[in-house]
């Protein structure tokens, strides 16, 4: 799905709103393994993935702690960087070749200005992020090693063949031991 199709599956796209966007979004291919983000610089952008996966990683004593994944027809970004305008904490990489669409912060503020619309079309996004972020959330704190691989396999099948196990483990709160543990046992 396009980009202007996404949108338009969420608020209504006028043509001068389509015309607008298409002046101010870049559409960036970007390589698998590529790093988007670094930790400690700014976030001056929001993804929308056309076509790829990206995901969101931060270091805890060394080791990689990913924190979400986004594939075809998400946005992504360091949402906390990003609405802050504050250095980001976490990193953002390219699993996969990608095409993503490239919205400024700026860029963003001024749509919200010149078309009301967009502005619940933020709302929804961010709605939609706090959804996630609660949900995983509960999972790490209420849910055991199995059921949260389980509620995952089950919300997110297709991430099990595009992402690896220690990514997987490290999203679930989990040792790469114990997943292989579970898989064994399912």
């Amino acid at each position: 799905m396009s980009f202007i199709s996404h949108l338009s599956s969420v608020i209504s796209v006028s043509s001068k709103l389509e015309t607008e966007l298409t002046a101010i979004t870049k559409r960036l291919p970007v390589s698998k393994n590529k790093t988007i983000l670094e930790i400690d610089h700014r976030c001056n952008d929001i993804f929308f993935v056309e076509k790829g996966l990206l995901r969101g990683y931060y270091f805890h004593e060394g080791k990689e702690i990913t924190s979400w994944f986004a594939q075809e027809n998400e946005f992504a970004t360091s949402l906390y960087a990003f609405v802050s305008m504050k250095p980001s904490f976490e990193v953002i990489q390219s699993l996969e070749d990608s095409t993503l669409i490239q919205l400024s912060h700026s860029a963003l503020e001024n749509l919200y200005t010149r078309f009301p619309e967009t502005e619940r079309l933020g709302r929804i996004i961010m709605e939609a992020y706090y959804i996630k972020l609660e949900e995983r959330l509960l999972n790490i704190q209420f849910k055991t090693a199995k059921e949260r691989y389980k509620n995952f396999i089950q919300s997110k099948p297709s991430l099990l063949q595009r992402t690896s196990l220690g990514q997987i483990a490290s999203y679930l709160g989990i040792t790469q031991e114990t997943l292989s543990r579970i898989r064994a046992e399912m």
